[in-house]
């Protein structure tokens, strides 16, 4: 059982930055798939990145691209999400997931396990 708990959430003000982390506890942080998602007030959960287990591979949303970078640090059981260029559209939770590895990345919300979330707010 994986558990996975994400921090670096908080208030923002359009064009700033933010990283969200995701620590990784009770299995083979590297034997995992990593995935960040989001979900806005009254829509569905959507897909925003996702990371190899290696970190060799990564996939990002149209919506995001360019401006957020996804990794990871096996050796620290952490998955990154650098945000760059914020707009308020960007306003939502962000939830981590894991899934086991396999070789391609999965950009539906068919992950294993899930974190609590963390809330971001973009201001205009």
């Amino acid at each position: 059982q994986v558990q996975l708990a994400e921090s670096g959430g908080g208030l923002v003000q359009a064009g700033g930055s933010l990283r969200l982390s995701c620590a990784a506890s009770g299995g083979t942080f590297s034997s995992y798939n990593m995935g960040w998602f989001r979900q806005a007030p009254g829509k569905e959960r959507e897909f925003v990145a996702a990371i190899s287990w290696s970190g060799g591979s990564t996939y990002y949303a149209d919506s995001v691209k360019g401006r957020f970078t996804i990794s990871r640090n096996n050796a620290k059981n952490t998955v990154y999400l650098q945000m760059n260029s914020l707009k308020p559209e960007d306003t939502a939770v962000y939830y981590c997931a894991a899934e086991l590895a396999r070789v391609a990345l999965t950009t539906t919300v068919d992950y294993d396990y899930w974190g609590q979330g963390t809330p971001v707010t973009v201001s205009s």
